[in-house]
């Protein structure tokens, strides 16, 4: 079996990677190669159907021939509490040393640094609603996908994340899901033309005109549209030599951007499935299991609406030999000819729906709320009448996303992780501030050789840890076993404020009294 290095595109050969021949022709043909196998597996009828029965749109393209059309939405209620359930606010990453390593004590200054520059990004980058939006697009469209750049223009440079859409996306070998073995990666976005033909003449295109508008291939709905931009791709690969990672930009027939180095050794890409698919890069969607469940619901109500709107209400039944006309004015009298006035009118009664049609509606909407997890006690609608009974109850209906949330940790630790290779392949030498305040320069590319293990503490986990710890520093404090210094070196932060001008504060006064004695 060859290596992966040597493996082209499906697991052919790649001739154009180990000659670095990178052509918009030959990009054009691997996208075009990538649509085809989303064609084949449905990916984008899928996804557009998941969407709008998500969103409520459930009788889109359906002739409903005078039917009323309901729409009784539990899929959304129902992925927004999985979601929710499986993300937090409380999200942070904690770098620590590999103590395996000798002399690791040297680098806990390091690794702290590294820490608050986590929480620094992570915070500009607004990782929590990145994540949430994340684990959005893998339960309703399937897959969910977290793109990095580095952006040189904000702040002297930074470190940018954006959510892509899966049908955006495009791996060199679509029987993989692993991220980092990929032969190539292919990243798809809509620009406008204008921008696009600026770019080429800049760069000496003398054919930069023949850039035109484009319909969407695969738009949001059915209606194809174009609306002056195109299709651009970012076409990225490893190279064999140095193991970085190497970018291409074109459109078709057009090169934007030549060959360059991304200055990282690591795709700049998360994904996330929401439930594997053997053999294919593309997961299942949440969605896509449970919309014949919402379809059923949806027409019993209609059934059930219809039968009441004709059936529901009284009608009267009237002799016209007797009675020429019928009227329902309140007060009116009505006159007839001669007779019985019992056979002259009488009222039909309405028809009785059976009570199975009711039942069944509940159960299926039980049913399918349970099996996600989301019942009525997980969804707040039982009374709270033991606690302790609920909150166990609550704890097991979260178990069947178990797998997911853990899945979701793994990819915040990689995105950490390819935040570390911007970190040390672009930083470079700057400022940070110490413990005692003073600021020193700090060379940022020691992360590229320093062994690091990243520790992930997400959701309540990491608040209660802080509990923990703050509790424990209480009592060596109490016990006389460390000093308030000592104590507010290791409090979280957020706990006290200015903690690091109390710091210094104390160390000033403490100085203060060794020189007077």
């Amino acid at each position: 079996m060859r290596s992966e290095r040597e493996r082209g595109p499906s697991g052919q050969a790649g001739e154009a990677f180990r000659s670095r021949e990178v052509t918009p022709e030959a990009v054009w043909r691997l996208y075009e190669r990538g649509r085809s196998f989303k064609d084949a597996i449905g990916l984008y009828e899928n996804v557009n159907l998941n969407e709008n029965f998500f969103i409520g749109k459930q009788w889109e393209g359906v002739r409903d021939q005078g039917l009323p059309t309901p729409v009784f939405n539990i899929l959304k209620r129902d992925v927004c509490f999985v979601v929710s359930s499986i993300t937090s606010d409380n999200l942070a990453v904690q770098a620590t040393p590999l103590r395996a390593t000798p002399g690791t004590g040297r680098l806990d200054g390091p690794a702290r640094v590294l820490s608050e520059e986590f929480e620094s990004l992570f915070e500009h980058n607004r990782v929590t609603g990145l994540i949430r939006q994340f684990a959005r697009d893998a339960a309703v469209r399937g897959d969910g996908c977290i793109y990095t750049y580095w952006d040189p223009e904000e702040g002297g440079g930074t470190v940018k994340s954006e959510v892509l859409l899966n049908t955006r996306v495009y791996f060199g070998d679509p029987n993989d899901r692993r991220v980092q073995t990929q032969p190539y990666i292919i990243l798809e976005s809509r620009e406008s033309v204008r921008k696009l033909q600026n770019r080429a003449r800049s760069r000496g295109d003398e054919d930069w005109e023949s850039i035109e508008a484009q319909e969407d291939p695969h738009p949001a709905g059915p209606e194809r549209q174009v609306d002056g931009k195109t299709t651009k791709l970012l076409f990225l690969w490893r190279d064999g030599a140095s193991g970085e990672i190497w970018g291409y930009e074109c459109v078709r027939g057009h090169a934007l951007r030549p060959p360059f180095p991304l200055g990282i050794r690591l795709y700049p890409l998360v994904w996330l499935n929401w439930d594997y698919v053997q053999d294919c890069y593309h997961g299942q969607a949440m969605i896509t299991g449970l919309i014949p469940n919402q379809i059923f619901i949806n027409k019993m109500w209609s059934m059930v609406m219809l039968s009441l709107m004709t059936t529901a209400y009284p009608k009267v039944i009237y002799d016209k030999t007797r009675i020429p006309r019928w009227s329902n004015q309140v007060g009116q009298a009505i006159g007839i000819n001669s007779g019985d006035l019992a056979s002259a009118a009488r009222t039909m009664e309405p028809a009785v729906i059976s009570p199975q049609v009711n039942q069944f509606l509940k159960a299926a909407i039980e049913q399918t709320n349970a099996n996600l997890g989301a019942t009525s006690v997980a969804l707040g609608d039982a009374r709270p009448d033991n606690t302790s009974a609920i909150i166990a109850l609550q704890r097991a209906a979260a178990t069947p996303s178990e797998i997911t949330r853990q899945n979701l940790r793994l990819c915040v630790e990689e995105l950490a992780r390819i935040y570390l290779e911007f970190i040390g392949g672009f930083y470079g030498t700057r400022p940070v501030d110490t413990e005692g305040g003073e600021p020193v320069d700090f060379d940022f590319g020691v992360f590229r050789r320093m062994p690091m293990a990243l520790k992930i503490d997400v959701g309540a986990s990491a608040y209660y840890s802080e509990i923990a710890s703050i509790q424990t520093l209480d009592n060596l404090l109490s016990q006389g076993r460390i000093d308030i210094v000592q104590y507010l070196e290791r409090i979280p932060d957020g706990y006290v404020n200015d903690r690091r001008g109390l710091i210094r504060q104390l160390r000033r006064e403490r100085e203060e009294s060794r020189n007077g004695k």
